[in-house]
C-alpha cells in the first residue's frame, strides 16, 4: 500500500477504448471488452518484464490507468509493451463477434505523484490523461488498419524513446496538444502499422571537401566582418528558402538572444543589420 501524502516518482500509462460507449454496444459486450482489456494488459505486461502486482491499476470504466514504481526500466514500455498490447487485442478480436471487439488509444508519461487519502493525484497525471484525450491521437487511431495507437509526451520521448537503441524514433510524429488547461507536444506513434521513418532524421554528414570549397571561402570573407557578417551573410544566403516567413534568432553582442518570426516580406538583411529587430 502506498503511505499517504507521499509523493514519488512513476511511470503512467493510461489506456481508453476507442468506441467504448456505442449505443451499438451492450452490457455483456462491454464487459466482454473490459475483461479483454485486462487479459491483454497482463500479457503485456508480463512480457515486457513489468510485475503487474508491483503496480498500481484502476478501471476507468472504458480504459485502465497504471502507475509503475520508479525502480522499473521504463524502456519495455515503447521497446515491447506496445507490440505485443497489439498483438494480444488483435488475437482477442480474432475470436470475438463485432460488438466485442475494440482499439485501443495509448498514453505514456512519467513524473510526480502524490497520494492522499482519495488516492493518486498530480499535474503529471493531469498531463497523461489530457494526452489520451488528444484528438490528434483520435484521429490517427480512426486512420490506422492497425488497433493501437500511442501517444508519449515529450519528457517520455526524449528521455526513453530517443534513447533506445531497439525503437525507431523516426518513426514517432509530434504533434500538438491542446485539451483544457493544457498545451504541450506529444509523439504519435503506431505500433502495429508505423508511420515511415522521417527524412533527414539520420546521423549528420558533411560533405566532402572540394564539394564546399567555394562555400566555405564566403563564409570565412564573411566571418572575417564578425559575427554580425556572418549572420548577414547566411540570413541571405537561406531567404530563399522559406517563403512563408522566418524564424530568427536575434543576438545582441551582450550574451542575449531572443528568437521571432518574421513575414515574407520582411527583409531579413536588415533586420541583422539594424540590431534591434524593430
Amino acid at each position: 500500500m502506498e503511505h499517504s501524502r507521499l509523493v514519488v516518482h512513476r511511470t503512467i500509462l493510461a489506456v481508453d477504448v476507442e468506441g467504448y460507449g456505442d449505443p451499438r454496444r451492450t452490457t455483456p459486450h462491454r464487459l466482454a471488452v473490459r475483461h479483454g482489456l485486462d487479459q491483454a494488459l497482463r500479457r503485456a505486461f508480463h512480457e515486457a518484464g513489468v510485475p503487474w502486482f508491483d503496480c498500481r491499476h484502476e478501471s476507468t470504466g472504458d480504459g485502465t490507468f497504471v502507475l509503475v514504481p520508479a525502480q522499473i526500466l521504463k524502456g519495455p514500455f515503447v521497446e515491447v509493451l506496445p507490440a505485443v498490447l497489439a498483438r494480444e487485442v488483435r488475437r482477442h478480436n480474432e475470436t470475438h463477434e463485432p460488438g466485442e471487439r475494440f482499439r485501443l488509444r495509448m498514453a505514456l508519461h512519467a513524473g510526480e505523484v502524490a497520494y492522499d487519502d482519495q488516492g493518486a493525484t498530480g499535474p503529471a497525471i493531469n498531463q497523461a490523461f489530457r494526452l489520451l484525450e488528444a484528438p490528434r491521437l483520435k484521429a490517427a487511431l480512426g486512420e490506422s488498419p492497425g488497433v493501437l495507437a500511442l501517444i508519449a509526451s515529450a519528457w517520455f520521448f526524449d528521455e526513453v524513446v530517443r534513447s533506445s537503441t531497439v525503437v525507431d524514433a523516426t518513426t514517432f510524429r509530434p504533434v500538438r496538444v491542446a485539451v483544457k488547461e493544457t498545451e504541450t507536444v506529444g509523439w504519435l506513434s503506431l505500433p502495429d502499422h508505423p508511420y515511415p521513418p522521417r527524412p533527414g532524421e539520420g546521423p549528420l554528414e558533411l560533405p566532402a571537401s572540394p564539394a564546399c570549397g567555394e562555400d566555405l571561402a564566403a563564409l570565412v570573407a564573411a566571418a572575417d566582418g564578425g559575427p554580425l557578417g556572418l549572420a548577414i551573410h547566411v540570413a541571405d544566403q537561406l531567404a530563399g528558402r522559406f517563403p512563408e516567413g522566418r524564424i530568427v534568432l536575434e543576438l545582441d553582442g551582450r550574451g542575449s538572444a531572443r528568437i521571432r518570426w518574421l513575414p515574407p516580406r520582411c527583409c531579413l538583411s536588415e533586420v541583422c543589420r539594424s540590431g534591434t529587430g524593430q
